[in-house]
């Protein structure tokens, strides 16, 4: 286990780990405009660290899941990870830094579509989003008993097995697909700048002007 013993380490250089997929998509153009490229191509490479055009500066490519544990554990100075990630995972050893605004979507309960309403005291959810979805039904007096899916949830309320998901929800479209409607907003999601928390006091000067410059691009973006 890495103990976040950064004696051996150099303070000039940082690594930040993004999570693949359509956070990674979106998350390059932002650092493009602060001076960090990927020297690769990042959707074709077979490469886990790639290094930038920014020499103090290299990428961890990892899983979604996974962005928030390698800061944690001082694998990675900082990393990029969606709202709904980092609750799930409890900010253990990390600071938040920034909302980068991006890959914007929402967290929602959702059942089929012959459905008019959920049992009002106890009911069965699947989710892999364990967290938020006790937090939501508690805050309204329901006890939910929680059946932890990783995938394919829409299948959940389809054989029976759920009353209802908990689930990241976009277009809506495969929710529609397999018979199922959103019904109510658990939490609102975008993509979050993470650090850990023995590298802000390390690397503070590394760290600080990269927040800052990050923080000029999405205000601009925002501003458009």
């Amino acid at each position: 286990m890495i103990d976040n013993n950064f004696s051996s380490r150099p303070t000039d250089s940082l690594v930040i780990a993004l999570a693949k997929g359509r956070i990674l998509k979106q998350t390059l153009p932002l650092f493009e405009q602060i001076g960090i490229v990927p020297t690769e191509d990042v959707a074709h490479s077979r490469k886990l660290m790639i290094a930038t055009t920014n020499p103090k500066i290299k990428l961890l490519i990892v899983r979604t899941t996974d962005a928030p544990t390698y800061v944690q554990y001082g694998a990675a100075d900082l990393g990029v990870s969606g709202r709904d990630t980092l609750i799930e995972h409890g900010y253990t050893g990390i600071f938040e830094m920034l909302d980068l605004g991006i890959a914007r979507c929402k967290l929602m309960t959702a059942v089929l579509e012959s459905v008019a309403h959920l049992p009002e005291k106890r009911l069965t959810v699947a989710t892999k989003y364990v967290n938020s979805a006790r937090k939501h039904f508690a805050e309204q007096g329901v006890h939910a008993d929680i059946i932890k899916l990783y995938g394919s949830m829409e299948l959940a309320p389809i054989v029976g097995l759920a009353d209802c998901i908990v689930d990241l929800v976009d277009t809506g479209n495969t929710l529609k697909a397999n018979g199922l409607k959103p019904l109510d907003t658990v939490l609102e999601v975008s993509t979050r700048l993470i650090v850990n928390r023995v590298s802000l006091k390390m690397k503070t000067d590394l760290i600080t002007q990269l927040v800052a410059d990050l923080r000029t691009v999405v205000s601009s973006r925002e501003e458009a």
